[in-house]
């Protein structure tokens, strides 16, 4: 779950300020007041100046949003009034198998797969990734939560994507999942053209290997899993361009984009 975070924080840090769309909370503030001290009270009194009259969209995590009006502005935060209606998250039949990666990486990896609509995402370990990955600051201290809800805010919707943490690749392959649709990105294994493959329903996941690709073996695991190799070209990208492509191109091939 997201926390509310009504703490102080440097937002620059985590990039929120500048890419907000929507407000999320997990829940709206039943007082309809937000502090200056929330970066969300910064950003609508420091970014967006806003005033009394003004407004701006609202939501909750997965739930309602709709048009908040400003009511009062003062040095403690804003005061507001909100129109909420039912809404669906709108997030896509698609999960993102994604190997673990430098944390700097991931950050952007987890705010563009919220961004673009994934339904979930699952961070696996993987044979050649360094191990320490695993036990980053990023994960420990659930810091991950912020490029999530920066992805969504991004994104003007509610939906945020689910996340999982897989010790290995051979965990999605054992029944837990059940995808109508497995593709495998690998620039390694002969495979059809993403741009070619032809969406018949369902659900679907996609699997990005790390920094230095899936080992052998784990290929072996995939294609013995059911996974299709699939390929984005004969360039060698970094998996953080693998993930925001390769996500775009299936959604378009869904008709979704």
């Amino acid at each position: 779950m997201i926390p509310c975070l009504k703490t102080s924080c440097n937002c620059a840090v985590y990039g929120i300020l500048a890419a907000m769309n929507i407000i999320l909370f997990e829940t709206v503030p039943t007082d309809g007041f937000i502090p200056a001290n929330d970066f969300r009270g910064e950003h609508i009194m420091r970014i967006l100046k806003l005033a009394v009259g003004d407004s701006f969209q609202l939501g909750e995590i997965d739930g309602r949003q709709g048009l908040a009006t400003i009511t009062t502005v003062s040095p403690q935060g804003v005061w507001f009034s909100w129109n909420p209606q039912t809404s669906r998250p709108n997030m896509y039949p698609v999960t993102l198998l994604v190997a673990q990666v430098r944390p700097i990486c991931m950050k952007r990896i987890l705010r563009e797969a919220v961004s673009l609509g994934v339904e979930q995402i699952l961070v696996t370990g993987a044979d050649t990734a360094e191990h320490s990955y695993q036990d980053a600051k990023l994960w420990s201290t659930g810091e991950y939560r912020k490029y999530l809800l920066d992805g969504a805010m991004q994104s003007a919707c509610t939906g945020m994507s689910r996340i999982q943490f897989l010790k290995r690749v051979d965990d999605v392959v054992d029944g837990t999942w059940d995808f109508p649709g497995k593709l495998l990105l690998d620039n390694m294994l002969p495979g059809e053209r993403l741009a070619d493959f032809t969406y018949r329903g369902g659900r679907l996941v996609l699997a990005i290997g790390p920094e230095r690709g899936w080992s052998d073996r784990e290929r072996d695991v995939l294609v013995e899993g059911g996974f299709q190799p699939y390929t984005l070209g004969g360039r060698v990208l970094r998996t953080e361009t693998a993930c925001s492509a390769g996500v775009a191109v299936l959604l378009a091939r869904m008709g979704l984009l």
